[in-house]
């Protein structure tokens, strides 16, 4: 499993923005194609009209047309290699995530392996587009449009976590994350939904929500504390190692963030 943990924290900052660079390398593609076209018009142009042999575009202008078509034809294929090599990224960094859900389902009480979905892809439809850092986790904002219900379902399960009804509000995440998968206030709803678990005791389940909560979004508000949490979870369980991996990774990835501090102290604290 460290083998594993250790490649899927090395693989997230790739991972983090794999959506924002498949949409940029789709624009790079349009773009080429456009720049293209304009190409093959302006050489017909000036085949047709007999400039390109009257000298009027320089004595050479087809041979250094040709080599101009062959440079975009270079570079569309290049775009399309980077996104196939960023793809089977994802998908690999999706799967190791599967496997760490897995072996923290074989650790916990009354979980079935075989009753697991599959895999949500690693970033989400909806990742952010610049890393944020926070100190102190903060409900989230602006980005996609909240529906009303999507906004009081989640404002409910908060009070019912703040009156202490640790159990209700873990359900009451758990049905949030179901109904709203994807969506600006998932991760959020995620992490808080370790804290619940956290509070019952239950550290595997407690684990495995701080996962979902750091691989929904590795540049997201809750990323830091989630992956902070991971880390205190796994010491828990025993699996000293991986905690060691991964909180030595917040450093690494949140510089400067206090849960980056918070992580230095609970690596002396598992003897890392």
């Amino acid at each position: 499993m460290r083998l594993g943990l250790v490649l899927v924290l090395s693989l997230l900052p790739v991972l983090g923005h794999a959506q924002d660079r498949t949409q940029t390398l789709a624009d790079i593609r349009a773009e080429l194609a456009a720049l293209a076209a304009e190409f093959n018009a302006l050489k017909a142009e000036l085949v047709s009209s007999g400039a390109a042999t009257s000298g009027a575009a320089g004595g050479d202008a087809l041979t250094r047309m040709d080599t101009i078509e062959a440079e975009l034809a270079r570079l569309t294929a290049r775009t399309e290699e980077v996104e196939l090599k960023l793809n089977r990224v994802v998908s690999d960094g999706t799967n190791r995530i599967g496997d760490i859900e897995y072996r923290l389902c074989e650790v916990t009480e009354g979980c079935d392996p075989a009753n697991l979905g599959a895999t949500p892809t690693l970033g989400g439809d909806g990742g952010s587009t610049a890393p944020v850092v926070a100190s102190d986790p903060a409900p989230a904002t602006g980005g996609a449009e909240l529906a009303v219900a999507e906004q009081e379902d989640f404002n409910r399960a908060k009070e019912v976590l703040g009156s202490g009804d640790f159990r209700g509000a873990e359900s009451l995440f758990a049905t949030f994350t179901q109904s709203y998968p994807g969506g600006p206030l998932t991760q959020e709803a995620h992490f808080l939904r370790g804290e619940a678990l956290t509070s019952l005791g239950e550290t595997s389940n407690a684990a495995r929500a701080y996962l979902d909560a750091f691989s929904a979004d590795p540049n997201g508000t809750f990323a830091p504390d989630a992956l902070l949490r991971l880390g205190e979870g796994l010491g828990a369980l025993g699996q000293v190692q991986e905690a060691c991996v991964t909180l030595g990774e917040v450093g690494v990835r949140y510089p400067g963030s206090l849960a980056a501090t918070q992580a230095g102290v609970a690596m002396q604290g598992f003897g890392c």
